[in-house]
């Protein structure tokens, strides 16, 4: 008796997928500064893909005894190569980069801090680049574990033109 076995392709080219994303913006308080991504991927060649995310980010900043919040909605698309990855295509480390614009909103849009103060950051529109690394990790034939660290360079901005972020999330593969 002839024994076969069958497996799944992966990283076929054209294979779209959606992905969403949770993780952390700051080392100091990471329960109240985090991210929240959603995306799609298309693959291309050879384990690359092109991707395209929306981001909701909060930031909170403390004056004095007042934490004010800095919330920031982002768009991204870019393209990611493959870096390492095993022969079976099961674990892949990528190296990515992006192009980002979006809106940030400082205090919920409120000048005016309890006690007078005036907050002189504006609520403004922000644009920049991104570049990440993602540990990607099939745990089915459709379902992929990933592990993400990325960076942005944002202008618009009047706080923080360098924006660390790490995270955790599950992408689908159609």
């Amino acid at each position: 008796m002839l024994c076969e076995s069958i497996f799944a392709q992966r990283l076929l080219k054209g294979q779209i997928g959606f992905e969403g994303v949770i993780g952390v913006v700051s080392d100091k308080r990471p329960i109240h500064d985090y991210f929240i991504e959603t995306g799609l991927t298309v693959n291309g060649k050879n384990g690359s893909y092109t991707f395209w995310n929306l981001e909701y980010a909060r930031k909170n900043h403390g004056f004095e005894t007042y934490s004010i919040p800095v919330e920031r909605f982002t768009a991204e698309g870019g393209y990611s190569l493959p870096i390492l990855r095993d022969w079976g295509k099961n674990i892949s480390l990528n190296a990515g980069f992006s192009g980002v614009i979006g809106y940030e909103v400082f205090n919920h849009s409120e000048p005016l801090l309890p006690n007078g103060a005036v907050i002189q950051n504006a609520d403004s529109f922000i644009y920049g680049v991104g570049l990440r690394l993602t540990i990607e990790t099939y745990l089915s034939d459709h379902l992929l574990f990933i592990v993400q660290g990325k960076t942005r360079g944002i202008w618009g901005t009047s706080v923080e033109h360098f924006r660390p972020s790490a995270g955790l999330g599950l992408r689908y593969i159609f």
